[in-house]
This record gives C-alpha cells, structure tokens and sequence, in this order.
C-alpha cells in the first residue's frame, strides 16, 4: 500500500517538473543561439542554470586577493574594447576556478582576456563569462599538461570538466564550473 502511493507520489511530481521545465524552457527560449563545440546538448534537452555575475571590479578584487595578475595590451578594462581586458559580466564560478587553479598550482598566473569583445562567440564564450585567458608560463603549462587528460588538438580537460586548450600565445580556459572550490 505504502510503495503504491509512493509511486504515485513520485510519478506525479516527475511530471509537474516536467511540465513547468518544458514551460520554462519554451518561454525563456530567445530564437536559435550558437553552441559551443566543445559541449552541445541534445535539442530535447532541458538546460537551466542560474549564473552569477560579477562586475569588474568585483571580480579583479578577488583576482588581487588570490595573487593572479591581468594584463591588456590598451592598459584598459572597458568591455566593449578589444584591446582591454575586462571582467564586467564574468561568471562567479570563472572567477572561483581560476583562484582553484592558482591555489592548485601555486604557479604565476596572468590574466590577458577575460569578457571583452573580440574574442569568438558561442554560449561558453569569453563574453558570456566562461572564459580566462592565461599568459604562457612554464609552471602553468607543465601543471596543465602533467595533471590534467590530453583530449587531443592541444587541449586538456581537468577532472571537473573545464577545458584547457593551448592557442599560439596563450592558454585559453572554458570553465563550465569551479573546478572543485
């Protein structure tokens, strides 16, 4: 008697999560976006998160507490300006996996692009608060690559799940979350 109403308990709110995703889903669907190739979900796929943002300011103070530098080649920080390098709009848990990978490794870290404009688009971008890049430094590169899984075309996956992949300059990091803060 008691797993029968269970059931019913649980099959009933299955479907009310369901139903209001499905809503959620539909009402909050703009038109088509590009996805990033690293990680498209399936189209029937319910994907809601809630994404904390952080201004720049926010953000290069915890940048400063952590040790990590930043750097931009027009000595800037205005978002729209893609000689700058700016923070306005980055995703909290960006900033956390970036003070993970500093505290992991102990190794200089400087920051050479964060959410400003000029960098490609997708919904992991850099101006949608997924992406740092990071100065080549030896230590940092040999933490990359020593610790974390080679998945091929000069790009490393930690095992939380963000992508370190190795441009001609710099390193170039998707963090899908914090990296374990």
């Amino acid at each position: 008697m008691r797993t029968g109403r269970f059931r019913t308990a649980v099959v009933a709110a299955a479907a009310a999560l369901f139903t209001i995703a499905g809503a959620t889903s539909a009402a909050a669907a703009p038109g088509p976006s590009h996805q990033d190739a690293v990680f498209q979900p399936a189209a029937e796929t319910p994907v809601t998160a809630l994404v904390t943002k952080l201004s720049h300011s926010e953000a290069a103070a915890r940048f400063r507490a952590a040790g990590i530098t930043w750097s931009s080649s027009g000595n800037c920080s205005n978002r729209y300006n893609s000689t700058c390098t700016s923070f306005d709009q980055i995703n909290l848990t960006t900033v956390q996996g970036a003070e993970t990978l500093k505290r992991a490794t102990g190794c200089a870290m400087n920051i050479t692009g964060g959410t400003e404009t000029g960098h490609a688009s997708g919904t992991y971008s850099h101006w949608n608060g997924y992406k740092l890049d990071y100065s080549l430094y030896s230590c940092l590169g040999n933490y990359i690559r020593n610790t974390f899984a080679y998945i091929g075309g000069n790009k490393w996956r930690s095992g939380s799940g963000n992508i370190y992949y190795l441009e001609s300059n710099h390193w170039d990091v998707t963090y899908y979350n914090c990296g374990g803060c």
